[in-house]
């Protein structure tokens, strides 16, 4: 097997050798990219991060400040993105309180086919309530019924609901 050799002489990109201390200065001022990722649906709301995610946050090489948002969508929905990339960009610099990303990039995936390029939207959703049980209403009422402060009786009575319906199942 033959030695492969470096073309560039011992050289390393400027890029490669200071990222790791842009990284660190960014999360010094507020920006860790794990936040985002985790808190993608809270950062941008239910409806983009039910057709896009974050995938990559890159700091450019021309030395501009600001950071390069990649999103991950589906074709379809590209040019919806593509058109609410000033609101997703100002909603994330909302959270950070600076100009933490200066550019959207949107990258595109299918939606089926292609195995590696395969991408799922579907964010958990928190579940729907299910309806109250009324009797489990009517007797947490009739527990909560004494009480002569409204505000005091509604919290009683959640509580008894709360309590009630945990204990049945």
């Amino acid at each position: 097997m033959a030695a492969r050799y470096s073309t560039t002489k011992g050289f390393a990109r400027t890029s490669a050798l200071l990222q790791s201390r842009i990284r660190k200065a960014g999360e010094s001022r507020g920006f860790a990219v794990t936040r985002l990722l985790t808190h993608w649906p809270e950062v941008v709301g239910e409806d983009i991060a039910a057709i896009a995610r974050p995938v990559d946050v890159k700091y450019g090489r021309s030395g501009g400040f600001g950071a390069t948002l990649t999103l991950l969508t589906t074709g379809a929905q590209a040019p919806m993105l593509e058109m609410q990339k000033d609101q997703i960009r100002q909603k994330v610099n909302g959270v950070y309180g600076y100009n933490a990303i200066a550019r959207i990039r949107i990258t595109q995936t299918a939606p089926t086919g292609f195995s590696e390029g395969q991408a799922s939207f579907a964010y958990r959703q928190k579940p729907k309530p299910k309806a109250p049980d009324p009797e489990i209403t009517s007797q947490a009422r009739q527990m909560a019924e004494g009480a002569t402060d409204e505000n005091l009786r509604q919290a009683l009575e959640a509580l008894a609901r709360n309590v009630l319906s945990k204990s049945k199942h």
